[in-house]
């Protein structure tokens, strides 16, 4: 995956996210001239420009012509049907959305249309809010990921920032920086909350620099213990320390030539803290219980969560050591202080963990995307990859509603969406519900290995494959290990 951002004086556009209906331009497909002119004139009020056609083979024409947002499309066409039509419409343009339209629905239609890749299903007559609502809501996504791919392509001509998304004024002149600072020999220090991205900033400096052919080792620092730390950092002869039965050699030789991040450096002890100020002053230092000292040529980037200036006044940093971490200083944002670039955050996990799961492509509902945007996300981008990982695994269609996120997103418990997503559910429907999502878990928790996931649950294996196709559960590729 490469993600990378507009620098500063590069002209952003915003419509493409916020689904303007002036720039939107639909394509409507269905056999009766009276619905096509009544589509027309209501699209026109709204902004839309339309191309309206009677058929499929002209629709699929006007596809090669033209550039769409949207396509309405009837389910009863001459010479094929449009569920017939969707598919091709699918593989000509995989991500535009289509909303079926139909005086004939069934349960099996809908489900036919939603499995094939439809953004939704509307039922003649419609309600025209409630069309329009459906309209304005498709746009804005699909010009969301159109924006998103506009970003990569145009931008990776200029950077190799890799994971990195953003448009926000702010990430901006983080990735300005990074780009100016990448190819200096310069101690860098990245600054930040937990999650904000700071080793995906600090892979992005070592792949724009001289050291991209070198190793990139990164190392948290506060995951271990000092003496193990210094081991693990310098090396150690045979016999230094009780379990020391061979010479082992530490990261900065690994690094040598390259980049070594040091993760959580506030967490590093004062003796520890010496020995690192020693290898930035010399570029020399020995392994633990050696006596000969070896030189290395290692760029370091350090990162911290709390601030070092507080620790350095408190006693627990070096001041001479923070001042030579701090030659250069790159401030990440919380993610609640860049709330236009979750949407283009989203999008980016959406694709990654769909395509990892092996399931088509997945989107968030308006509501699910306004309570993204709306909350603010204590564990930034980390907690909102993970909220989308889990939306695309326990999702069984293409759209991913608000009752997939995690309460503490949208403020309510699973139970209160459930009843509030269908409030006539029978108590089967919900108990349905319920252990359909439990088995999805599992089967996650599993890495989709279903003989584990029986075992666990206490019940044959056949049983549990009877579960899964009742429950219509579709079974996804091994995970990663």
């Amino acid at each position: 995956m490469s993600e990378v951002a507009f620098p500063l004086n590069a002209p952003v556009s915003a419509t493409a996210s916020n689904g303007n209906a002036s720039s939107a331009n639909i394509l409507v497909i269905d056999d009766e001239s009276s619905i096509r002119e009544s589509l027309e004139v209501l699209l026109s009020l709204e902004g839309y420009s339309t191309v309206a056609v009677g058929d499929g083979a002209e629709g699929l024409r006007q596809l090669e012509l033209d550039n769409f947002d949207l396509v309405l499309l009837d389910l009863a066409l001459p010479g094929q049907s449009g569920l017939e039509l969707l598919p091709q419409i699918r593989e000509r343009q995989p991500d535009l959305p289509v909303i079926m339209i139909t005086a004939y629905g069934t349960v099996d239609n809908v489900v036919e249309a939603v499995r094939a890749g439809a953004e939704n299903f509307v039922q003649k007559p419609w309600d025209n809010e409630k069309l329009l609502a459906d309209i304005r809501s498709a746009v804005a996504r699909h010009r969301a990921e159109e924006e998103n791919l506009q970003l990569k392509r145009a931008l990776k001509q200029r950077y190799n920032f890799s994971n990195l998304v953003g448009k926000s004024e702010s990430m901006l002149r983080v990735f300005d920086l990074v780009a100016q600072v990448a190819p200096s020999r310069s101690t860098v220090l990245i600054q930040g909350e937990s999650g904000t991205g700071k080793e995906l900033i600090a892979k992005a400096i070592h792949a724009n620099s001289p050291r991209r052919e070198k190793s990139f080792v990164p190392v948290n620092t506060g995951a271990m213990p000092s003496e193990l730390l210094e081991s693990t950092l310098f090396g150690h002869v045979k016999g230094a320390f009780t379990s020391a039965v061979a010479s082992k050699k530490g990261l900065f030789e690994v690094a040598n030539g390259g980049t070594l991040f040091l993760d959580e450096i506030a967490t590093m002890g004062l003796d520890t803290q010496a020995k690192i100020l020693r290898v930035l002053q010399d570029r020399r230092f020995m392994h633990l219980g050696g006596v000969q000292e070896i030189q290395v040529d290692v760029r370091i980037i350090a990162a911290t969560n709390v601030d070092l200036r507080q620790a350095v006044r408190e006693g627990k940093f070096r001041e001479d050591l923070f001042y030579r971490l701090n030659v250069i200083t790159v401030d990440l944002p919380p993610l609640r202080a860049r709330r236009e670039d979750i949407p283009l955050l989203a999008q980016h996990f959406l694709d990654f963990y769909a395509n990892e799961n092996g399931v088509p492509p997945r989107k968030l509902s308006s509501d699910a995307l306004r309570a993204l945007v709306d909350y603010d996300w204590p564990g930034n981008v980390r907690q909102l990859e993970n909220a989308i990982e889990r939306g695309v695994v326990l999702s069984s269609g293409p759209i991913i509603g608000a009752d997939l996120l995690p309460g503490e997103i949208t403020g309510r418990s699973f139970q209160d969406a459930l009843l509030d997503h269908n409030p006539n559910s029978s108590l089967f429907d919900i108990l349905e519900v319920i252990e359909r999502r439990i088995i999805i878990e599992k089967l996650e928790r599993c890495n989709w290995n279903q003989t584990e996931a029986a075992e666990q649950f206490r019940i044959p294996l056949s049983t549990l494959n009877q579960k899964i196709k009742r429950l219509n559960i579709e079974i996804r590729k091994r995970g990663r290990e």
